[in-house]
């Protein structure tokens, strides 16, 4: 399959340490899509998103760490049930992130919230924005004005998929008026 987002691009922005990537399988009902683009060009795992468990802190031996029913049941947490077969790819500055393997829509499960926000249309435009905030971040520990690298962010991830600023409340919007405003 072709893709937009390369994995020389992902290696580029994390380092070819920073990179997780899932095993090929033929799970039953997942998009093909989603599952190659997870085994070939991967995730990374940085400050803002997290996509490795803590080794210090591992689930029992029984327990189905990746379905969303399953991690949320073991914490004693609600989970709407629409979401419960959803697969968590990490965390997202402080939201769970999720992907829903029949229709590929990424989710984001902000903290202290029981619902969820779609995110993005697909892994590939998370992680396209994620380099892209690889980007960001690069360029604002380099002086570069917050508002200017806030409305490029907007501009260029938007084009590619305008879902992750549709709602005000998503974890990127948030995260660039804190940019703006200058709590960085």
């Amino acid at each position: 399959m072709n893709f937009s987002v390369t994995p020389m691009q992902l290696m580029q922005a994390y380092g070819l340490e920073n990179i997780v990537y899932f095993p090929q399988s033929a799970v039953a009902d997942f998009d093909a899509r989603s599952a190659s683009f997870l085994s070939t060009v991967g995730l990374p795992h940085s400050e803002v998103f997290a996509s490795r468990e803590d080794v210090a802190d591992p689930y029992p031996a029984d327990l189905d760490a990746i379905t969303l029913g399953s991690r949320f049941d073991h914490y004693g947490m609600s989970c709407p049930a629409e979401s419960r077969s959803w697969w968590m790819l990490g965390y997202l500055f402080t939201s769970l992130v999720a992907i829903d393997p029949k229709s590929a829509k990424v989710y984001a499960f902000p903290e202290g919230s029981s619902g969820y926000v779609e995110l993005h249309r697909d892994v590939e435009s998370l992680v396209y924005a994620l380099i892209e905030f690889r980007k960001l971040e690069i360029d604002h520990d380099n002086d570069v004005n917050p508002e200017d690298l806030s409305a490029r962010f907007k501009q260029v991830v938007g084009a590619f998929d305008p879902t992750p600023f549709a709602d005000e409340e998503s974890q990127w919007n948030l995260s660039l008026e804190e940019l703006e405003h200058g709590m960085w």
